[in-house]
């Protein structure tokens, strides 16, 4: 459903971001990409949504297909038009507006009022919180709140596949928890996801691949169950060493990883 391959990024015709960068999803699936701060996950994530003009970036290389048909360094509306909505990282929602005005928003190209109403509906019984959230202005909500807002907005243009980066950053484990729950549904539904996240072991309880990025590259790839029990993704990534003690993040900070990783 979505392939990238060999892509390459610049910013202002200088900086290198991604290199040589190569992945699939599949229709129905989840595919996780995961990696620290700066390793080019959320370019990646503007590269493939069409949203790098507005940061002076550009696909120089290499081909990002949706559904076959090449999509790299189009203007994000087509994207969405082609059916990929992109949740970007730091919640944002439409501040001044209601959550449902929010929701009806992400609906805007409905084609009808019947449509748009049947899509409310499926979004406040996926959320319920969202239902009783309906009047209240966006910006007064919690960041959780706020996060399950911009997912059901997202499903209220009924994507055929929702990039959505960083849907955990910054929230409490109990919130953490009802986000992922959503997405398990929605996934459930056969929703297909590729999903950018720093929390690693929240990302691979629900991805069927993952992808591990380190400085624009791809170093390791593979199911998400066999990723999960890989002893450097487990020590570098999920904070737990090869005898099951969880380190410190000071222990994880100053890892070296092995020289295998880089091939």
């Amino acid at each position: 459903m979505l392939e990238l391959n060999n892509v390459e990024v610049t910013y202002s015709d200088v900086i290198l971001a991604l290199k040589g960068v190569s992945m699939r999803v599949q229709k129905g699936q989840c595919v996780a990409l995961l990696g620290g701060n700066g390793a080019g996950k959320s370019t990646t994530l503007k590269a493939i949504s069409g949203t790098l003009r507005s940061e002076d970036g550009t696909v120089s290389a290499g081909s990002i297909l949706l559904e076959g048909k090449p999509i790299q360094n189009v203007e994000a509306s087509e994207v969405v038009r082609a059916g990929l909505v992109h949740v970007m990282e730091g919640r944002r929602v439409l501040r001044h507006l209601t959550s449902e005005q929010n929701l009806i928003v992400g609906g805007h190209m409905a084609p009808d009022a019947a449509e748009l109403r049947r899509r409310l509906d499926h979004v406040y019984t996926l959320i319920p919180r969202l239902a009783d959230l309906r009047h209240r202005t966006s910006g007064f909500m919690s960041g959780g709140e706020q996060q399950l807002l911009l997912i059901g907005r997202a499903v209220m243009a009924a994507p055929g596949i929702i990039a959505i980066d960083e849907p955990s950053l910054g929230l409490a484990p109990m919130m953490i928890r009802d986000v992922y729950e959503v997405l398990r549904q929605l996934k459930a539904e056969g929703t297909t996801f590729f999903l950018v996240e720093q929390n690693s072991a929240a990302a691979l309880s629900i991805a069927d691949h993952a992808y591990v990025m380190e400085n624009g590259r791809i170093v390791l790839d593979g199911p998400a169950d066999k990723l999960a029990q890989n002893e450097d993704v487990k020590e570098f990534y999920l904070g737990v060493s090869a005898s099951g003690e969880r380190k410190s993040y000071r222990d994880i900070k100053h890892y070296r990883r092995r020289k295998r990783w880089l091939g």
